[in-house]
């Protein structure tokens, strides 16, 4: 779909009300992630589940997203992209309903684990309308700052909201309340984006390679953040790696042989792509995961209640709101590089400080300069990162780019919360009362230290990989080339 508003500009048509629609349900996506955070505690209680399983109510839907990203983003170009930001919507609304109702531990796991199946055929499908809506330039980073920004600040309002549902509702309103969200959205979806046209003639869904690669990265995620609570030699974990690697082996071969890949070959030598999809991954490890251990320092060292908790999230909401709606001008202005660098080494400093600030005896004051200092870079780089990623991608491929891109993210999400887990509850085994007060402190702290470094690496990454405005950009699929 070709932008018709002024350059630069959004006017007030359909582009408009399709901006507003895909910002919204990226919006409630992101939000699902961190809202059940807060409620944690009430759900253990009413539904059974111990220490070592509960990280498992978010891990169930970050390995379902993170597995069918790359099927969503196929879909969306092969069957229509209103067809299939419907059928997410409907899948996480469903699912959200069935998860509020929920009597048992595993009716829940399974309702999130169909969120997480909503979320992946959405995220990339709202992105790859956004990219085909708007033309590459100005006016498609305006409208991804708006769309970023939403996506952004739903990863922490999503901690905001379930504060405050969980404290006046109890713990089954944060899933009820996407019911409510996303409902009115997929009744939008067929009003203001356009019909689908014809599939394009001589275009395969490549079913064996979708079904190879959704399996294989399913199970490849599962095995990270399934592994350190189960055994990295415990028969599940082992026998999952294995057929993991098995099937995005069989995903490879398949791909050399098709007519029509799923993944073209040529599109993963793109610069801006790959470069889109090593920082989204880096992204969600670091900066994604710092909602979980703030949320838990808040209310296991600190003693909020879970409306505190919430409270204490409204300073990170505003500044990565402003920061992601602002980033598409930054990198109109600026270009990518120095927007991502500048950002990362902002966060970065946002880290250390908050590794300092965080103590048994911290208060919440001594937080807040390392909290705006990573919230600015947390979200100009959410948006910026998706930039980078559509940046010289033809239309045809941008749902696949977008499922690329946005799989790397949901990865990266499982793979750095496993990790940062680990480094967190180092040595926390037979404590109780003040010493495992402290020492879950000292652990949040070392954590956000580690954080720190991975943000070092990916600001080293945007150095060293996204192309200097005077530099030449390789044009190894069709396409009008663009530089940073």
């Amino acid at each position: 779909m070709e932008s018709s508003s002024a350059p630069g500009g959004f006017g007030r048509n359909r582009e408009t009300g399709t901006l507003v629609l895909l910002s919204f349900a990226m919006l409630i996506v992101s939000l699902d992630q961190y809202i059940v955070v807060v409620a944690l505690p009430d759900i253990a209680r009413d539904l059974g589940y111990s220490a070592q399983t509960l990280q498992s109510v978010i891990s169930a839907y970050a390995v379902a997203s993170a597995g069918f990203l790359l099927f969503g983003g196929r879909a969306a170009d092969l069957l229509g992209r209103r067809r299939i930001l419907a059928t997410g919507l409907a899948l996480y609304a469903g699912a959200a309903l069935v998860g509020g109702l929920s009597t048992s531990a595993a009716m829940l796991l399974v309702a999130r684990a169909v969120q997480g199946l909503g979320g992946a055929l959405v995220f990339p499908t709202t992105l790859a309308l956004i990219n085909t809506t708007f033309a590459e330039g100005r006016a498609r980073n305006r409208a991804l700052g708006i769309w970023g920004g939403s996506g952004a600040a739903g990863l922490v309002i999503g901690v905001l909201l379930g504060g405050l549902l969980t404290q006046a509702f109890g713990w089954e309103s944060v899933f009820l309340v996407n019911v409510a969200l996303a409902g009115p959205a997929l009744l939008l979806a067929f009003v203001v984006i356009p019909r689908d046209g014809e599939r394009e003639k001589g275009r395969t869904f490549d079913l064996p390679g979708a079904l190879s690669v959704t399996l294989g990265v399913t199970l490849l995620v599962f095995v990270l953040v399934q592994g350190p609570g189960q055994g990295w030699l415990s028969p599940a974990i082992v026998g999952s790696a294995a057929a993991g690697l098995l099937l995005v082996g069989a995903f490879v071969i398949i791909e050399r042989r098709s007519s029509d890949p799923l993944m073209p070959p040529r599109l993963l030598s793109h610069p801006h792509l790959i470069t889109g999809v090593v920082i989204a991954f880096m992204f969600m490890a670091t900066f994604g995961s710092v909602l979980y251990f703030l949320s838990l320092y808040f209310q296991e060292v600190l003693g909020y209640d879970a409306l505190q908790t919430g409270a204490g999230f409204l300073i990170p909401t505003a500044v990565v709101v402003a920061g992601s709606t602002t980033a598409g001008q930054f990198v109109t202005r600026f270009g990518l590089r120095r927007t991502l660098a500048a950002a990362l080494a902002v966060g970065a400093l946002g880290a250390v400080a908050l590794g300092f600030a965080i103590s048994p005896n911290g208060t919440y004051l001594e937080l807040v300069p390392g909290l705006v200092a990573l919230s600015i870079g947390d979200g100009v780089v959410f948006t910026a990162m998706f930039i980078a990623a559509a940046t010289g991608i033809p239309a045809r491929q941008q749902g696949i780019a977008s499922g690329i891109a946005s799989t790397g993210s949901g990865v990266g999400a499982a793979v750095g919360l496993a990790v940062l887990v680990l480094v967190a509850t180092a040595g926390l085994d037979g404590l109780s009362g003040e010493q495992l007060r402290t020492a879950t402190a000292e652990g949040i702290s070392t954590t956000l230290f580690v954080v720190a470094g991975g943000i070092v690496l990916t600001f080293l990454v945007a150095l060293g990989r996204c192309p200097a405005p005077s530099d030449p950009v390789p044009a190894p699929v069709p396409y009008q080339t663009r530089r940073c």
